[in-house]
This record gives structure tokens, C-alpha cells and sequence, in this order.
């Protein structure tokens, strides 16, 4: 993707790019665009993993988030020959798949840039960032490469991989932000029981098979979230994938910045509806979909007893979120991420109904804590005449944003409802921060979702 280029708006300006600007990393604009375009991962997989579901999981997540993070490029080596696993329209092999997701199929390894290994055995120290992804059952994470822990279990389901992968960009992320631990730490979740008590390494006697799917859903915003809850369904694997019905609800259309947070965004979708782009993807995956370009407000309501009673919401704002529970969801399925520079790796999940009415939960309007526009980009900006005083007030305002974090979240959301229809719990908090990913906090929701069948159809 591009960088964001002088056109430094609310709309262009890459949502990554600006947590080095809000946090004092870079003096300019200009400044914090060249040093994400040298940013470079470089991505492994060998031919013993090559094959898996998972780990091919894992390798795409990794390359689709990634390359959206590390603006130098995303190199993947290793075993590409191996015939695609997951169901995503992506072409037949592995490496046709990295490169329609933007990443570059490479003869050899680097191992003097960031390198995340997919799966496999314990391997060699390096001097520089070196991690592996790990998956099993409904567990996912990363580990360095040279530790001699080990993640057992089996049959493992793709939205551990797609955690794994995920969790392993935010690792590299950290490593080029300056962090001395990032890679150094052994770090995952498992997402059959997301308390922090649950050892992910070690098998869990509990975790059943994934054997059922959602077959009906309501997508509620189709930009950062909406997308990685689209990827995460893609990844599941639908005997038949036309019996899941979606309606995707969305009144926005593409911007530059879209692309930046948003996994199934590229730029050739600028000025379009995401309801229509998103829907297009979906169908090609073979889903069935309907679109609702109106905006979620009190106002809105389930009309019909034939649409989905489930929800899975991914916007902002705060008025959306007071209306969840009313308006006829038997349902919801709801994640917040942290909006500025300091915590946006932070994700809070809620299902609805719980405890608290959502008008309880989301009093006040969502912000950013911190006054911004005295950062020397932003003033560069002013200066300049390429914003004027209320741009650069709407710019500053606006979220940081990293697609691992959407995705980390996706996987979580995705599991609330797996587990109901796996006869498991139902959360009604998820509380949780990627820097310490260990303190995590996770409460169950009173209400019994046991009896109650949301709709579902078999995995393949």
C-alpha cells in the first residue's frame, strides 16, 4: 500500500503512522511516513506446517495485517507450492495467496530484517527479532524462536491461527517501535477459556472439535472490525458456505485511510460503499449477503423474525453502542479498542444483553484523552497551509488504529459465538491489553444462552 503522502487529512493519513506522530516519534508528517516505508517483515513457513489449515491461517493473517504495518513490504519464503487449505478466494497456491494479499513471494529468507516463523519446532537463536507462531486446538500464540516450549494438542481450528498470526505482527511491531522485550516473551491465549488462569500451552480437556457454524449474522460497521470479522469467518471452514446469510450494515464509503486498519481493503475500492466492496468479497467466498446502508441509531430496528438475531458490531461511536440492546437482537457481540496512542492495543469485548444495559455501559462520548495539536506534525501541518486549523483539529481527533489489534479482537468475538454453539460460556466482559496480554480479565455473563439456538450449519 501507499504511504499517505502530503495529503495529511482526516481521510488520507495512514492510522498507524499516526501513533508515531502522537507520540512525539516524528517531527513531521513526512518524517513518520519514511520510517513505516522501512519497515520490513519477513515471513517462513516450512513444508511440515505448510499444509495446515492453521498455519496457512496464521501465514495470511500475518501477511494481511503486515503488510499494512510494514509499508517496506512483507517477503514470504519457504514452502509456496503447497495447494491452498483455507477457503478464501485467493488462488490455488500458497504463494498465489501472499501475493493478492500484497506480500512478496521471496526465493530465500532474510534473516537481518523481522522474521516470524510459522509453526514448527524449536529453531536457532538469531541476533535480531525472530519469532514463531504457535496454534493447537482452539489456542493460539508466539513464542521467540529458539525456545524450547512447545504447544500440544490437536485438531486445531482457524481462528488460532489467525490469533497466532496476528499476535506475531504486534510482536514485530513492537520490535521496530524500540521495544528490548518484544519477541523475547512467550505470549498467547486460548479462545475456548480466555481467563487469564487458562495455561494456552497445554492442551484443554474441554475444548470440544469445532463442528458448528454460524449461519446467520448482522455485521454492524464494515471498516477495521466489520473486516476482520469478515477474514475470520473466511478462515472458518463452511461445509456450505451459502448457508450463512449476512447483512452488512454500513453508510461509509473507502477512504486512503481505510486500507490502513482494514484487512480486506485495497485502494482500487477508493470512493466506494464498503456495504457493496464487502459484499463482493463475501460472495466470492460464497456467503449469502444482503446490504443496509442506514445509519445504527435508537431509530433502528429488527423488522423481520427471518433476520439474523445475532449481531456482531465493530463501530465507534457511542451513541450506536447505547441503542444495542434495543433494538431487537437476541444477541449482540461487541468490541472496543483503545483510540490513542498509548492504548490502542487495548480491547474490550461485551456481549448484550448482560448485567448492565448498553445505555449504562457507553454514558459519555468516546475521545482521545490527550490534547494533540501542539505536536510538531501537527503544527508542521498548520505552517504549512496544507491543513487549515480545523483540519488539523478533525485530524488529531481521529483514532490510532493497527489491524492486529482488529484482528486479535475478531478471533475473540468470533469465539464468544462458537462457544455458544458449542454449548460453552458466554462472556459478558473481555478485557484486555496486547502489551501484557498475561493480566487480561475475562467475567461470564448471568444470562444463559444454553437453550437458546441462534442458528447454525455444519463445518466441512
Amino acid at each position: 500500500m501507499k504511504a499517505a503522502g502530503i495529503r495529511a487529512d482526516a481521510d488520507s493519513l495512514h492510522r498507524l503512522v499516526k501513533h508515531v506522530i502522537d507520540s512525539g516519534g516524528a517531527e513531521s508528517v513526512e518524517a513518520a511516513e519514511e520510517m513505516f516505508l522501512g519497515y520490513r517483515l519477513g515471513i517462513e513457513i516450512g513444508p511440515e506446517v505448510a499444509g495446515r489449515p492453521a498455519d496457512q491461517a496464521a501465514l495470511l493473517t500475518a501477511v494481511a495485517v503486515g503488510r499494512r504495518v510494514f509499508l517496506g513490504g512483507v517477503s514470504v519464503s519457504g514452502c509456496l507450492t503447497a495447494p491452498l487449505a483455507v477457503p478464501l478466494a485467493l488462488g490455488e497456491t500458497l504463494e498465489d495467496a501472499v501475493v493478492a494479499l500484497g506480500g512478496e513471494a521471496a526465493k530465500g529468507a532474510d534473516r537481518g530484517i523481522p522474521t516470524v516463523i510459522i509453526g514448527g519446532a524449536m529453531g536457532s537463536r538469531e541476533a535480531g527479532f525472530c519469532v514463531r507462531t504457535a496454534a493447537a486446538g482452539w489456542r493460539g500464540g508466539v513464542l521467540p524462536n529458539h525456545s524450547e516450549v512447545e504447544v500440544s494438542g490437536t485438531e486445531t481450528m482457524p481462528l488460532a491461527g489467525m490469533l497466532a498470526g496476528a499476535l506475531a505482527v504486534n510482536e514485530a511491531y513492537l520490535y521496530v517501535s524500540g521495544s528490548t522485550w518484544a519477541g523475547r516473551r512467550v505470549l498467547g491465549m486460548s479462545l475456548w477459556d480466555p481467563h487469564s488462569t487458562c495455561d494456552w500451552l497445554v492442551e484443554e480437556p474441554d475444548a470440544p472439535k469445532l463442528e458448528y457454524l454460524p449461519s446467520s449474522l448482522w455485521l454492524i460497521g464494515l471498516g477495521h472490525l466489520g473486516q476482520a470479522y469478515l477474514w475470520g469467518l473466511g478462515l472458518l471452514p463452511y461445509k456450505e458456505p451459502g448457508e450463512l446469510s449476512l447483512v452488512l450494515q454500513d453508510v461509509d464509503v473507502v477512504t486512503e485511510s481505510t486500507e490502513s486498519t482494514s484487512v480486506l481493503t485495497d485502494e482500487s475500492m477508493l470512493g466506494r460503499k464498503k456495504t457493496r466492496v464487502m459484499a463482493e468479497w463475501a460472495e466470492l467466498r460464497g456467503f449469502t449477503t444482503s446490504i443496509h446502508e442506514r445509519l445504527f441509531d435508537g431509530h433502528f430496528r429488527r423488522q423481520e423474525s427471518d433476520e439474523p438475531a445475532v449481531a456482531l458490531c465493530g463501530v465507534d461511536n457511542a451513541d450506536a453502542r447505547r441503542a444495542l440492546d434495543q433494538v431487537g437482537f437476541d444477541l449482540v457481540i461487541e468490541a472496543g479498542l483503545g483510540r490513542g496512542h498509548h492504548d490502542f492495543r487495548t480491547i474490550r469485548l461485551h456481549t448484550l444483553p448482560g448485567s448492565k444495559p448498553a445505555s449504562e455501559i457507553w454514558k459519555g462520548s468516546l475521545s482521545n484523552d490527550d490534547s494533540l495539536e501542539g505536536r510538531a506534525a501537527y503544527r508542521g501541518l498548520l505552517d504549512e497551509g496544507i491543513l487549515d486549523q480545523c483540519g488539523v483539529t478533525l485530524l488529531a481527533g481521529k483514532a490510532v488504529g493497527a489491524p492486529f489489534v482488529g484482528a486479535v479482537a475478531a478471533t475473540l468475538v468470533l469465539a464468544e459465538l462458537l462457544r455458544v454453539l458449542h454449548c460453552g460460556g458466554v462472556h459478558q466482559v473481555i478485557d484486555l491489553d496486547l502489551m501484557s496480554l498475561e493480566h487480561r480479565i475475562a467475567s461470564g455473563n448471568p444470562r444463559d444462552f444454553g437453550e437458546w439456538n441462534p442458528g447454525f450449519c455444519y463445518v466441512d
